[in-house]
């Protein structure tokens, strides 16, 4: 991201209304303190939408904004200059002129040095425009035709020199091979540059299947020999620091992987199956920055109980849904609001996802044995004023949980439940007394990450009868009254382009269910009469808006489609 100098960047935001003097010098403090960007943590906190911040940075640095998901990329022109070096220096050519000028998108248009160097390479005049960094992730993205047929060419020539190597080598040997390093670096490279969260390796009985998670969704990627098993297997072990020898239990580990200026680390999870071992990576960038509520699709109504839950100084914030629906981040989210001088945090997590300055982390180690009872009943002496378990799993995590909760600390935790409601039946399932769970729950939000309509080819579409009988069924089997929720007149989808990948969806959003445990919740809690419709109905008369209802709104808006909300509802 290019940054003015602070006396400017102060001007452009005070003079634009966003915030007052005062009020950034706060800010920028605060962001000196924790090593932050001061405009990542003004976005971070909802002030500015990154969007209208790039809108104002242009108009600032005098240069024309353009939105390269809303022309048509020479892509000639684009692979004039390497995908390596169009990543390294964030620029992408998009036009050539009738004249011969080049049209070059930068994230930093004031860079002398990038404008001279692709005035010599393409010995042209070049005409800068001004891009951000998400725009100009959506040109690169388009590199990935050619990346795609490249990757599969390196792929079957490394997979044909390591068929043709010694057969005689040990597992270690075989994994230090050219060919079998060669493929493991190439499909981690792709699966990066393919926005995968996931990479599987999976043993069937004639091929290693790899598949990629991207967006929520497994797509098979290639087939590889399952001759080369063994062998690319060792080599991640290696990476890792795993046993080599090892192929009857279960082990994990973890490496970082650098491509380009990019730091991955990629957390592996190897079991035994059977055919051979399976491997899954999930892959996490090093240096996350921190997410406004908003930015991760959370409305108003929804964010208004988190921040009145967190208020408090005691009790509980919990975070529920399956596994891989955002709760982390989520949780992050809500620290990066809480993570102020005068408070105390420490955290214990399996594993540390986030890198947050002024956060005291602890990470499970069960070898060691730090679990997550264990680790939480250490952090109880280290004088904390809030607390973040990564996850309630068994009753001994979940009542130190809550009698930290009853002592003075606020606690943060996720939770696998289906919905907000839910959470409280599954505590007392855990062992935790129905009168503790009404005494310490602050508040309670229930998460889906639904797929994003991409917005460079969206299109609407009226549903016909068919489509609405289906909706209106659909939310009779959930129980919601399609007269009470808002239904939606016109639908959107995505027609599929290259940048998508002809999927129609870029990214995810979250769909949410907030539900502030009010009073009239906590006398339910404890009565003999308690039931979860009935806290459901309380909770839908106080304002909760559920997740069905959220999705529906997030359908109106645009952002996702109906088949999508009902997929990820079902979960």
């Amino acid at each position: 991201m290019i940054s003015l100098p602070q006396s400017k960047t102060k001007e452009m935001l005070v003079g634009a209304g966003i915030l007052d003097a005062a009020t950034f010098d706060s800010l920028n403090k605060e962001a000196e303190r924790k090593r932050q960007n001061v405009i990542d943590l003004i976005i971070s906190q909802g002030l500015i939408t990154s969007d209208y911040y790039y809108t104002l940075l242009a108009r600032t640095l005098g240069y024309e904004r353009i939105n390269l998901g809303t022309v048509v990329i020479n892509e000639e022109a684009m692979h004039l200059i390497p995908e390596e070096v169009a990543r390294l220096r964030r620029i992408i050519v998009f036009l050539k002129d009738a004249d011969g000028t080049y049209h070059v998108a930068m994230e930093d248009p004031t860079d002398l040095e990038t404008i001279d160097y692709l005035s010599l390479k393409l010995k042209a005049k070049i005409k800068v425009f001004f891009a951000s960094e998400e725009d100009l992730n959506r040109g690169f993205i388009l590199y990935q035709k050619k990346l795609t047929q490249d990757f599969k060419k390196v792929i079957d020539d490394s997979i044909r020199e390591s068929l043709k190597s010694k057969t005689n080598k040990d597992l270690k040997e075989a994994a230090e091979d050219i060919p079998i390093v060669a493929i493991v670096d190439n499909l981690l490279e792709y699966a990066i540059s393919s926005r995968a969260s996931d990479v599987h390796f999976e043993a069937l009985d004639d091929v290693i299947l790899v598949r990629f998670r991207v967006d929520g969704v497994l797509h098979e990627i290639i087939r590889m020999p399952k001759e080369i098993r063994p062998a690319v297997t060792a080599r991640i072990k290696i990476l890792s620091g795993l046993r080599v020898d090892e192929h009857t239990h279960p082990q994990d580990g973890r490496f970082r992987f650098k491509i380009g200026d990019d730091v991955i680390d990629i957390r592996v999870s190897i079991i035994p199956t059977f055919y051979g071992e399976k491997v899954e990576m999930r892959l996490l960038a090093a240096a996350q920055k921190p997410i406004s509520l908003s930015d991760l699709g959370m409305f108003d109504d929804g964010i208004q109980m988190i921040e009145h839950g967190i208020k408090k100084t005691y009790g509980m914030v919990l975070v529920c849904g399956p596994t891989g629906s955002g709760k982390t981040t989520t949780l992050y989210s809500i620290l990066n609001i809480l993570n102020r001088p005068e408070v105390n945090i420490v955290t214990v997590e399996d594993p540390i996802e986030y890198d947050m300055r002024y956060v005291n982390q602890t990470q499970v180690n069960v070898a060691a044995g730090i679990t997550f009872a264990s680790g939480l009943r250490s952090i109880l002496r280290q004088d904390p004023n809030i607390i973040m378990v990564g996850e309630i799993r068994d009753t001994e995590t979940a009542n130190i949980a809550v009698q930290a909760a009853l002592t003075g600390h606020l606690v943060l935790s996720s939770i696998h439940t289906n919905d907000a409601p839910t959470t409280i039946p599954r505590l007392v399932d855990m062992g935790v007394a129905p009168f503790l769970a009404a005494a310490v729950l602050n508040v309670i939000s229930a998460q889906r990450l639904a797929r994003k309509i991409h917005i460079d080819c969206i299109e609407s579409y009226e549903p016909d009868d068919e489509m609405k009988k289906v909706v209106i069924k659909e939310l009779s089997s959930m129980n919601i009254n399609s007269d009470v929720a808002r239904f939606p007149k016109v639908f959107f989808r995505g027609k599929g382009c290259a940048a998508c990948n002809y999927t129609g969806f870029l990214g995810r959003i979250g769909i949410f269910e907030a539900m502030e445990v009010s009073e009239s919740i906590r006398k339910l809690i404890i009565s003999s009469e308690f039931s979860l419709d009935g806290v459901r109905e309380i909770a839908r008369k106080e304002g909760m808006i559920t997740m069905v209802e959220d999705g529906l709104r997030k359908v109106e808006l645009g952002l996702t489609t109906i088949e999508e909300v009902f997929r990820v509802i079902r979960e």
